[in-house]
């Protein structure tokens, strides 16, 4: 019987991301202090576990069916339709990179960047949320905005970013995106809430570029 393919999960290593086999993911790891990196049964919940952090994905085991008692879909409650939603989409994380923002309700596109030679998720969700805000300012809009990285929306509240990407001659121009974003952070105010999408209860998020 030929053995189940893995996808591994790299948070801390020399690179971090989702690799389609041990061999690439050791080499990011073997020797590394304080690696963090765990592997899954599908790509979709290595790319899913890499939104968010490494504790979050060796606790779940033990959490998951408790929290998803007590995380009811009644407690949950359904989406705000009138609202836009954001998502960015990364071959290989860090790999080429684009996002974009649709209407909720009727995934119309607002807009949308990249392709980027080199990025991560979490920057491509970052910047997204940044340039919906933008764009709702300017059109007086105070829709909320939904993303499913729990990372990103840390990072706007805080107005700053913690990558391991590297900054070079394919990453340049995305740093400077990101600098100008958290330049519009601390210089603009806004009230319009960021809300995290609940993928488990209201399916995949209306931005999501269905590459799983």
């Amino acid at each position: 019987m030929a053995k189940k393919q893995k996808y591994y999960t790299i948070w801390t290593g020399r690179i971090t991301g989702v690799f389609e086999n041990w061999s690439d993911a050791e080499e990011q790891i073997k020797g590394f202090e304080k690696a963090q990196y765990k592997s899954f049964e599908s790509l979709k919940e290595a790319e899913d576990a890499f939104k968010g952090n490494y504790w979050q994905s060796v606790q779940k085991p033990q959490s998951s069916v408790a929290g998803k008692q007590r995380k009811s879909s009644a407690l949950v409650g359904n989406y705000n339709a009138e609202s836009i939603s954001v998502d960015a989409a990364c071959a290989g994380n860090p790999g080429k990179l684009e996002y974009q923002g649709v209407e909720t309700e009727t995934k119309r596109v607002l807009f949308s960047m990249g392709p980027f030679p080199q990025g991560t998720v979490n920057i491509g969700e970052f910047l997204a949320i940044v340039h919906g805000l933008a764009f709702l300012k300017k059109h007086n809009s105070t829709l909320p905005i939904y993303s499913d990285s729990k990372t990103a929306i840390s990072w706007i509240k805080n107005k700053a970013i913690k990558t391991n990407l590297e900054r070079n001659k394919k990453t340049e121009e995305l740093f400077i995106l990101v600098e100008r974003a958290v330049q519009w952070l601390k210089e603009n105010s806004y009230s319009n809430k960021i809300l995290k999408w609940e993928t488990e209860f209201w399916g995949e998020n209306p931005a999501d570029y269905g590459r799983k």
